[in-house]
């Protein structure tokens, strides 16, 4: 009995020092956290209420965070802030906050927030890429470098307008090979914009039907939605949670195996190099590599390579393709639209002559068309996240240093029809930048050339329509970084 009554009184002692113990932690935690958490600044932008640890992350559907983000700005206005843990985010939204952060005040808001999450294939301290990569020398003198090479490659000159319209005919004869059948266009759309820029970077095309390129394909376009969702935004802001073995192999499988291909392709490079005979973007690099320590300090190191390549890839490729897939979609759905823009070109270009830019200044329906496109579309209805490089304001609030922030581009539901005829009465000849000031894109003219010269070529030898015994297609996007349509199935009849 005596013993019975002496473990009791142990597990009572016990029970007490947990007690205390747990009491200690808890308190511990919750002091730590409020000192993690951004202080009061006078003239911060607001926002919903902050809860420990994880901040304001139960208000956003990270799988569709463009969604949440318009229902925070009917609240909050069109400057509103937001926690992700113990990372203080601020959203802008509307044309003209945006215009000011990235135009008039560019420098203040040109930096990148640090992303832990691509550790695992080469991204640290001396090796960022461009896209993600943080303002400074380093991020300079590869966005200069990458510039200049690619116009020796042929941006903005008549060669690579010969490239692409040369491709315009290989993914007319791909669809031709259809003959009428329904088909999802996807794979050959996509074949053909990649074939562009994948020439430029890594010197080769790939024919429409080669095994090697529709992995390269898959693997890019399921490292995409590995970036989306709860758990990619968590470890980027909590990266201890990264260093639990297996996590990122796990979590970002085939992000990895992406790279792990574009390993290869260097690999191949680097066995064949010679310094007497630049065939692409990577042999130029290769050889800016040879330059030594000064080179180095500038970034240009393998790694480097490897997410620069990577960046130029992704961005010349990604986007342009599913602007494509939405303006055949819209045609599809809107044949009097289609029947308008096929009399343009057969009027302006005629039906044998291939689509070049010099046409473009006289296609203002078409050009009409493919804007409402990128608007409806909305490709990119979250911007990159941008980091602000010193202390600034905006629209009368205050943005500390280094807070991250984010643009959704929201669209207005407009008819396609409506809005296309209210653009051509003002004769719209060019696009808007969809990202302006110091981070614009690299590839911007190409992606111009591209979809003119994409667009034309297709709907001046085909008309596509929507196949007899398919549904609907669905018009809302599937978001995974960019928003693409829904899979869907059309035919291509000759004109």
């Amino acid at each position: 009995m005596a013993l019975f009554l002496w473990l009791g009184s142990q597990l009572s002692s016990c029970w007490s020092s947990f007690s205390i113990l747990g009491v200690f932690l808890t308190v511990f935690t919750l002091l730590f956290d409020f000192m993690k958490r951004r202080r009061k600044w006078s003239r911060y932008p607001p926002g919903p209420v902050s809860l420990p640890f994880i901040g304001t992350m139960l208000c956003i559907d990270f799988h569709n965070p463009h969604h949440s983000f318009k229902q925070l700005r009917k609240t909050f206005g069109n400057i509103f802030s937001l926690q992700n843990c113990w990372t203080n985010v601020v959203v802008l939204n509307g044309y003209k906050t945006v215009k000011e952060a990235l135009v008039h005040r560019s420098e203040d808001f040109a930096d990148r927030p640090y992303l832990p999450m691509y550790e695992h294939v080469g991204y640290g301290d001396k090796s960022e890429g461009i896209i993600a990569a943080k303002y400074g020398h380093v991020w300079k003198e590869l966005r200069r470098f990458a510039l200049s090479t690619l116009r020796n490659f042929g941006m903005g000159k008549r060669s690579l307008e010969e490239r692409v319209t040369e491709e315009a005919r290989f993914l007319c004869a791909a669809v031709n090979a259809e003959e009428g059948h329904p088909f999802d266009l996807r794979f050959l759309v996509n074949n053909a914009v990649c074939n562009v820029i994948y020439t430029t970077i890594y010197g080769e095309r790939f024919d429409y039907g080669d095994e090697t390129f529709k992995k390269l394909l898959h693997l890019f376009e399921n490292s995409l939605r590995e970036e989306t969702g709860f758990l990619p935004q968590l470890l980027n802001v909590v990266p201890i949670l990264l260093r639990i073995p297996g996590v990122p192999q796990n979590v970002f499988r085939k992000q990895k195996a992406f790279m792990d291909f574009i390993d290869v392709l260097i690999d191949k490079h680097m066995k064949t190099w010679n310094p007497d005979d630049i065939r692409d973007f990577t042999d130029a690099f290769l050889k800016e590599m040879e330059k030594g320590e000064e080179a180095e300090k500038s970034g240009f190191n393998y790694n480097n390579l490897r997410l620069v390549t990577a960046d130029l890839f992704s961005a010349g490729s990604d986007t342009t393709a599913i602007t494509l897939r939405w303006a055949l979609l819209y045609m599809i759905l809107h044949p009097e639209i289609q029947s308008k823009v096929q009399a343009e070109i057969d009027k302006v270009i005629g039906k044998e002559q291939s689509p070049t830019m010099k046409d473009q200044v006289n296609m203002h329906y078409t050009n009409a068309v493919i804007h409402e496109t990128q608007r409806m579309g909305d490709i990119a209805p979250v911007g990159l996240p941008h980091m602000t490089y010193r202390d600034t304001e905006l629209q009368g609030f205050f943005i500390p240093k280094v807070t991250v922030w984010v643009t959704p581009h929201n669209s207005a539901a407009v008819h396609l029809q409506t809005q296309v005829e209210s653009l051509v009465s003002t004769e719209v000849g060019h696009f808007e930048m969809l990202n302006p000031g110091r981070r614009a894109c690299l590839g911007e003219q190409l992606a111009r050339m591209e979809l003119f010269i994409f667009f034309t070529t297709l709907l001046q030898k085909f008309t596509f329509v929507l196949p007899k015994d398919q549904p609907r297609p669905r018009e809302d996007g599937r978001f995974a970084l960019t928003s693409s349509p829904h899979p869907f199935l059309v035919q291509a009849i000759p004109r």
